[in-house]
């Protein structure tokens, strides 16, 4: 999932390559994607795109006032093309959801794709006036890269949460998902099973200058890189998610994982949890 690092590249990728342009046609390949009737999508041609902004994990594009809002959820992207087809895209065919074609004052005709794998379709799309219109960043809790840190400690100590759920709760904290909090959390040395609001101050503050750094770090990796290197950039500065049975880049301990639901993550016992392996629940069920 495109979490704050990877949204906020891409908004500056669309500052760079959008911002003066012209919205020419728009493509509905998925009309579940749209979550907006009014304006609708057609609002958008013939309009002057003015900026590009990210709230949370939300991507937004100003067209002269009307706002192009998407969430890319778990498994959808933003592919730019210089030469895409002129064709309309057949409805229900691949992975394409929607296309936005382009006029820029040199004489091109780019366009971007917002692509989404897989069969669990999340992926949503809204056209409204205001940002704040769309629900999911009216609930959303204040910046991970602009909370204070007194705030921070403030929302930690509200919160009986797990502190791995906490961090990813994006009313309480916008911005953050399941990869970069299990980053986030390896790099302070905190177990993702504390509940937040026990931790020590001293600790508290630690994990908020943790956070910065994680984030500020993974901005600056992927801010400049063209949209389609994102995703592999990620990858690479991972050090404990998504790398279940690794060695611990720290102390060479296996990083091990808990699965829930439909996600999982990865932890070192070694640096995180006292060397205590964490019940999976998964293995739990099969053991039982």
């Amino acid at each position: 999932m495109p979490e704050l690092p990877e949204v906020e590249a891409l908004a500056q990728f669309l500052r760079e390559h959008a911002v003066g342009a012209v919205v020419g046609r728009v493509d509905v390949a998925a009309l579940s994607v749209v979550k907006t009737f009014d304006p609708p999508v057609t609002a958008l041609s013939g309009r002057d795109v003015t900026g590009a902004g990210r709230w949370g994990k939300f991507l937004g594009m100003d067209c002269g006032g009307l706002w192009l809002i998407t969430h890319l959820s778990r498994a959808g992207w933003l592919r730019w093309t210089d030469s895409p087809s002129q064709a309309p895209p057949k409805p229900g065919k691949g992975p394409l959801a929607l296309r936005v074609h382009f006029f820029t004052p040199e004489g091109d005709t780019p366009a971007f794709d917002l692509t989404e794998a897989g069969t669990k379709k999340r992926l949503a799309v809204y056209v409204v006036h205001d940002p704040d219109q769309v629900p999911g960043i009216a609930r959303l809790g204040p910046d991970a890269l602009a909370v204070g840190e007194d705030r921070f400690a403030e929302i930690l100590a509200g919160t009986t949460q797990r502190i791995k759920t906490a961090l990813v709760d994006q009313a309480l904290l916008a911005g953050i998902g399941n990869a970069y909090s299990d980053e986030i959390l390896h790099t302070a040395r905190i177990s993702p099973f504390a509940t937040a609001k026990s931790l020590a101050p001293d600790k508290v503050s630690e994990l908020y200058a943790t956070m910065r750094t994680v984030l500020l770090d993974a901005v600056d990796r992927s801010v400049g890189q063209d949209a389609a290197r994102l995703k592999g950039e990620k990858r690479s500065g991972l050090r404990v998610h998504a790398r279940t049975g690794m060695p611990c880049p720290v102390c060479g301990d296996g990083v091990r994982e808990v699965a829930y639901s439909e996600r999982s993550f990865q932890y070192c016992p070694t640096c995180q949890t006292g060397g205590k392996v964490l019940a999976d629940r998964r293995m739990s069920r099969l053991l039982k």
